[in-house]
């Protein structure tokens, strides 16, 4: 039996994954995992992806530089969402130029911008 095993996958073959830094604990992302993305972060100790806008898989950090690289792995109690605890490489993990995905906070009945840009994604990709 392998580990793969294990996992839950959805209908689709995939698993969420959330992405944490290992330092501070913040939550920098969520993403989607197949079975060869899944393998691939664990052989290659760094994040790599399922896109299912692209139906492709995509290392993170290829275009940005802004590597994940995996410090631990962990598998919910449902078997269904991988928690990676990763070394956020230049310290911005979001697509907008923020260090987290989770820039916005609801406040007073609606969400608020929180967290600042630290590089402009032009500049990025």
């Amino acid at each position: 039996m392998s580990y793969l095993d294990n996992i839950r996958w959805n209908q689709d073959g995939l698993i969420p994954a959330i992405a944490q830094d290992v330092e501070s604990g913040v939550v920098l992302m969520v993403a989607w995992m197949n079975a060869e993305a899944l393998t691939l972060t664990i052989n290659e100790n760094r994040a790599v992806y399922w896109s299912r806008s692209r139906q492709a898989l995509w290392r993170k950090g290829e275009s940005s530089g802004h590597v994940q690289l995996l410090s631990e792995l962990r598998l919910d109690c449902d078997n269904d969402v991988i928690l990676m605890k990763v070394e956020q490489v230049g310290e911005i993990a979001c697509h907008t130029g923020r260090q987290s995905c989770f820039y916005r906070v609801f406040k007073e009945g609606q969400w608020q911008t929180v967290d600042k840009v630290l590089k402009d994604p032009k500049d990025i990709y």
